[in-house]
């Protein structure tokens, strides 16, 4: 635990990327191999179990600080860390001299210690505690809650992982996605061993499309482009090697399990395909919402009944390699002449495959083009993808031959009801908001109903000027959370929106933020529940 937490402190104190790598690397050539492999597995999100909910760890730090409970909480919500306001709160104990133990030992004993009583849990807790420095507690108790985030993405820690091992990153990749348990798996077997698999399965880097920020006159004539819609769901890749079919996802996770109607495609695609496209929802033989699709991400097991109910497909895009050639280099209209090929081909069989295509339309003028991304809502869409007809695909987000064009998002004005506290540099503001509509009650009164949840849009005047206003209008407390005088509205974007049977409101959105503050309306005169529901498509 004390190297690890030495890491810990590293990453947190520099701010340069190689710096964090290189220390990442050093922990790697030093530390046990079954640390090793618990550390790639926390800082790929693989969350160790937690033996213990955070209430009581609460209750426990207040005990072992001689310190009220109400007290805990007002210095935790002016931390904004749990396990940061313990490290800070709980007294260090010189005559505690527990040995540390490794950091596979603590992960180790959490599992064990999951299946013991609260008194046992309380125990081992007040034995480990005090006995550890400020970092050595701060990271036991962010293992404790499993919780465990550092800002060290995975692509920087499998970069970290080759430089010590003097592994191919892209192999790295491959090796450390898909299901494998840190308990069980040992660190020659997950890193060190080559695997069969690794050389035939890997995508490509995905090509990236910029956000048209100009007139898309600005572009050109538009004889040289041709548009598509940008659907709302998740990138993906399906590649067919070797007799094998692999789904990879945009964030390099292998996701073939999860979506098993793809199968069938092995027996009709050519050896040494690779198709680039979306995986969306598609009940009813239609295209769903991103609601949908979220019925089925992260599913270990899929049950009959909701691949009867959710069904998935690949609208392809382009055809990155055919018949074992790469074909990133040849121009879009060539990619995309042998992907419709195949697309007809299918279609001709007269059996329904779980792929279909993602027209590329010719355009006639941009006046044409702007209309058809008007009409993006009506084909659940999220606008136009605008490519040169004669690009290349390439790697990363360049400017030039890909951009996406998108639908003006949905807007609507709410009421300011509730209001917390924020996270890392915004903990001694109010930042996070909860917004409400007008409805009308069963007595037919009217009645603020809250529906979304925002914290991203104001400038930092505008926050300090909130945060100021709310700590003198507020009405009553709950935890971090202050409800306030109903006198603010604010203008709120988002991308979706749907029916929720979730929601107190009966409407979900999707990506709600702050647009504007109207400080030219009245409370009164806020949007209602029901102009919300108009919005629903």
């Amino acid at each position: 635990m004390e190297t690890f937490a030495d890491l810990v402190r590293a990453l947190d104190t520099n701010t340069k990327t190689n710096a964090k790598v290189a220390a990442l690397a050093d922990y790697f050539r030093s530390a046990s191999d079954s640390d090793k492999v618990w550390t790639i597995a926390i800082l790929s999100h693989r969350r160790p179990p937690r033996p213990v909910n955070t209430r009581l760890l609460r209750q426990w730090a207040a005990e072992l600080a001689g310190i009220q409970p109400w007290l805990f909480e007002e210095s935790y919500h002016i931390v904004g860390d749990l396990a940061e306001t313990i490290a800070l709160i709980v007294p260090p104990d010189p005559q505690n001299e527990t040995p540390l133990g490794t950091l596979s030992d603590y992960l180790n004993a959490f599992a064990d210690l999951k299946q013991q009583s609260e008194a046992q849990k309380k125990a081992y807790v007040f034995k480990h505690w005090p006995g550890m420095t400020y970092y050595q507690r701060f990271v036991f108790t962010k293992l404790f809650t499993g919780g465990f985030r550092i800002g060290i993405s995975q692509k920087l820690m499998t970069r970290a992982l080759s430089q010590a091992t003097g592994i191919d990153e892209e192999i790295l990749a491959y090796r450390l996605m898909g299901t494998w348990d840190p308990t069980s798996v040992s660190f020659k077997a997950l890193v060190l061993e080559p695997q069969l698999e690794e050389q035939y399965s890997k995508p490509y880097p995905f090509y990236l499309a910029y956000p048209l920020e100009e007139a898309p006159e600005k572009l050109g004539p538009p004889s040289q482009w041709v548009m598509e819609h940008k659907w709302d769901g998740i990138r993906a890749q399906l590649i067919f090697r070797k007799k094998t079919l692999f789904i990879w996802s945009r964030g390099e996770e292998l996701v073939t399990e999860q979506y098993p109607e793809f199968q069938v495609l092995a027996d009709v695609l050519p050896e040494g395909t690779v198709l680039d496209g979306e995986l969306l929802p598609f009940p009813g033989g239609r295209v769903g919402s991103f609601k949908d699709l979220q019925k089925r991400l992260g599913r270990k097991k899929v049950s009959r009944r909701l691949l009867d109910e959710t069904p998935v497909i690949l609208r392809a895009y382009d055809v990155l390699e055919w018949e074992g050639a790469d074909l990133r280099n040849k121009p879009f209209h060539y990619r995309n002449q042998i992907l419709n090929t195949l697309l007809e081909q299918l279609h001709d069989s007269g059996q329904r495959y779980p792929l279909d295509g993602s027209p590329a339309l010719e355009i006639a003028n941009w006046e044409s083009a702007a209309l058809e991304r008007e009409r993006s809502r009506e084909k659940h869409s999220e606008g136009l993808m605008l490519k040169r007809k004669d690009a290349p695909y390439r790697v990363g987000r360049k400017k030039g031959d890909w951009w996406k064009w998108k639908v003006d998002p949905f807007t609507i004005d709410a009421v300011l009801t509730y209001a917390m506290r924020g996270h890392g540099r915004r903990t001694n503001l109010f930042t996070d908001y909860t917004f409400a509509l007008w409805d009308e009650n069963k007595s037919g009164e009217r009645e603020l109903v809250t529906f979304a949840k925002a914290y991203s849009g104001l400038t930092d005047a505008e926050l300090r000027q909130i945060d100021a206003w709310i700590k003198k209008n507020t009405l009553e407390r709950f935890g971090p959370v202050r409800s306030v005088t109903p006198h603010h509205v604010f203008e709120i974007a988002f991308e979706g929106i749907a029916f929720s049977k979730r929601h107190k409101s009966g409407v979900a959105t999707r990506f709600p933020r702050i647009l504007r503050w109207r400080k030219d309306k009245s409370p009164e005169e806020a949007n209602s529940l029901s102009d919300l529901k108009l919005l629903i498509p």
